[in-house]
């Protein structure tokens, strides 16, 4: 196995230790054997690599750091106004039981005297969603994540998923949709202001899933 091309197609930013990428290959492998397959039949020989290349892929979250998504967009700007981002659709895996999870999250947030570029904001989502995660803390690291970067008046953050942990397995249910909501400052005790976020927030999200 080359190990220049192991580390060039990986996905993320390419930084992958080969010792890793090794490990993971060699549990795949023993995971695909203990289940009753045999990881060395002609359509399943490249399974190990793919597996693995796909979730470095899939978590290279771990190997970013959010301030260098950043990277120094943050920009002085006197604005009154609420900014909202909708429609930021993510991929995540579910930390208990490996599978995935995904849908769509709304940010909004009160500027202090900051505003953040806007490519930066789905990069963000990306970033926290691309590692082993719950939803419930996916939401608020968003959510404390802006507020660090920006110190804002207030934050909101809006997330609607369909997770395969409970369709797939367990209970079986195809039809259930887990919402989880972050708010600070003004937006945590302004009720109109919290609404009309909401409001906002779930129309994206009902036009999403009547897609999918």
């Amino acid at each position: 196995m080359d190990r220049k091309r192991k580390s060039d197609d990986k996905g993320g930013d390419g930084r992958i230790p080969y010792g890793s990428y090794e490990v993971v290959v060699r549990s795949a492998e023993a995971i695909i054997r203990a289940i009753g397959d045999d990881p060395g039949r002609e359509s399943m020989k490249k399974t190990p690599e793919r597996f693995a290349s796909a979730m470095f892929e899939i978590l290279s979250g771990y190997s970013e750091n959010p301030w260098e998504i950043v990277n120094g967009a943050i920009f002085e700007q006197e604005y009154s106004g609420v900014v909202m981002v909708n429609n930021l659709k993510f991929f995540s895996m579910c930390e208990h039981h490996l599978l995935p999870f995904f849908g769509v999250c709304s940010l909004a947030y009160i500027p202090n005297g900051k505003i953040i570029g806007l490519s930066k904001i789905p990069r963000l989502v990306k970033h926290f969603s691309s590692r082993f995660q719950v939803q419930e803390r996916l939401t608020e690291q968003i959510g404390k994540f802006v507020e660090s970067v920006l110190s804002p008046k207030g934050v909101a953050v809006y997330i609607n998923s369909y997770h395969l942990c409970v369709a797939m397995r367990g209970a079986r249910k195809e039809d259930v949709i887990m919402e989880t909501m972050y708010f600070s400052g003004e937006f945590r005790g302004d009720v109109e202001l919290k609404r009309i976020f909401l409001d906002k927030a779930k129309t994206t999200v009902n036009h999403f899933f009547d897609i999918i």
